[in-house]
């Protein structure tokens, strides 16, 4: 199965540190302004989801959306959530811990796009 987003073990690692500190989470990919482009992590329903926003998948069985606009220029690529070291966007939940999350991408060969 082609999956649109994934998460490396460093991720995963955090994701599971967050969900012990903060109960269900929820992620969305920024599309910009005063974070940036990143991958905002959020208390379960902290962010509403509105109608043009799209469920990717799941990382760490946490849901993972990016508003339809800004899905229309990723969509042939797959999404690699990360973790660097440093503080990130002052709204996701992991800056207090000194990492932030980091999106990286793949472009889709021709045979996973045609699978999606």
């Amino acid at each position: 199965m082609v999956e649109r987003v994934i998460a490396t073990e460093a991720a995963l690692e955090l994701i599971e540190l967050l969900k012990s500190k903060h109960g269900p989470l929820m992620f969305h990919q920024s599309g910009g302004c005063c974070d940036g482009s990143s991958p905002m992590c959020y208390p379960d329903g902290d962010l509403i989801i509105g109608d043009q926003d799209i469920l990717l998948g799941e990382i760490g069985d946490v849901p993972f959306y990016m508003h339809k606009s800004q899905f229309d220029y990723w969509k042939h690529t797959q999404l690699i959530i990360d973790v660097v070291e440093g503080r990130g966007g002052m709204f996701s939940l992991e800056g207090v811990e000194g990492k932030r999350f980091l999106t990286r991408s793949r472009a889709f060969t021709e045979e996973e796009y045609r699978l999606l």
